[in-house]
């Protein structure tokens, strides 16, 4: 990864403001973020994962081997960071405990710490299980409630001087689906995730260290995550990197009418749609065929 030091790049497209450019910032690490769209890898240890894919699914058996198994696939496919998480955010979820999402994610993450070079993300928003994973490797909080999170988790992130992602949603997984109620979509999502961005500036997180993510699929209609892809670009008013996270989900299988796991060329529609309307990162499945539409859609977006 490029040190703290080096220079952005600069292209002709930076100066029409297609995609800004970013440096974001961990504890040891610096990632570019707008020139070529980075691909963050989902590895959940869960036995409940709305897309089928949870390592704790059939059995605890060989738990170890399989997370590292996976995680070397999703590197060697073209993962740039790989997000951990230990409880299902599927709509309707039950809350895994912290104890249990302790369990699940914490060995899982000091092992990855000690055995690939990409930045680890824990998919949590519980204080206590974010700060375990800091201090196992971690080096990023992917925070689903970010829209409404408190001080002290925020302190936290400043004090291992660690990199969040701040996700919008309403309500909780399990009653997301009945807040799915606006008057201005963009503009609330916007204004939710600004509140968000200026208690961190307040506490002393730099800019450097935050992601934002609109949070398709929490607390949104079919029709209001296709708002949200097509009118994509106004969240650069917030000057931070936009992660997107579509990967697999319910509003793409309503749309093909298809199920979870038939749900691979939707997915690449929305991720090539939400490249060339600003988005940096990509949280997926499936790295290898996100990583072809992300090389090819740059492309694209990013002539020579």
């Amino acid at each position: 990864m490029p040190t703290a030091t080096a220079k952005l790049p600069k292209n002709r497209l930076a100066a029409k403001n297609t995609r800004p450019f970013f440096i974001l910032e961990t504890r040891d690490a610096s990632m570019f973020l707008g020139k070529d769209t980075r691909i963050m890898g989902i590895i959940n240890v869960t036995p409940d994962s709305f897309s089928g894919d949870g390592l704790l699914k059939n059995s605890r058996q060989n738990l170890p081997e399989k997370i590292l198994l996976k995680a070397k696939k999703l590197i060697a496919e073209g993962a740039d960071i790989l997000d951990i998480g230990g409880e299902s955010s599927r709509p309707g979820a039950e809350k895994a405990t912290a104890q249990e999402e302790i369990a699940r994610v914490i060995p899982a993450i000091r092992l990855l710490a000690g055995q690939v070079k990409v930045p680890l993300s824990v998919d949590t928003y519980k204080e206590i299980v974010a700060r375990h994973a800091l201090d196992a490797g971690a080096l990023i909080v992917n925070n689903i409630m970010g829209s409404k999170i408190s001080r002290n988790f925020l302190k936290m992130i400043k004090r291992y001087n660690a990199a969040i992602v701040l996700m919008h949603i309403r309500g909780t997984p399990k009653t997301m689906q009945r807040r799915a109620h606006y008057q201005n979509l963009i503009a609330e999502i916007i204004n939710e995730l600004r509140n968000s961005l200026e208690k961190c500036f307040e506490i002393g997180v730099k800019s450097d260290k935050i992601i934002i993510d609109p949070g398709i699929g929490f607390g949104k209609t079919t029709e209001q995550n296709l708002e949200i892809i097509r009118r994509l670009e106004e969240f650069k008013i917030l000057n931070q990197p936009i992660l997107i996270g579509t990967s697999r989900k319910s509003f793409i299988g309503k749309v093909l009418n298809h199920e979870t796991g038939d749900r691979l060329f939707g997915t690449a529609a929305t991720l090539s749609a939400s490249i060339l309307k600003g988005a940096h990162i990509l949280r997926v499945h499936d790295v290898k065929e996100a990583k072809d539409v992300a090389q090819m859609t740059d492309a694209i977006l990013n002539p020579v």
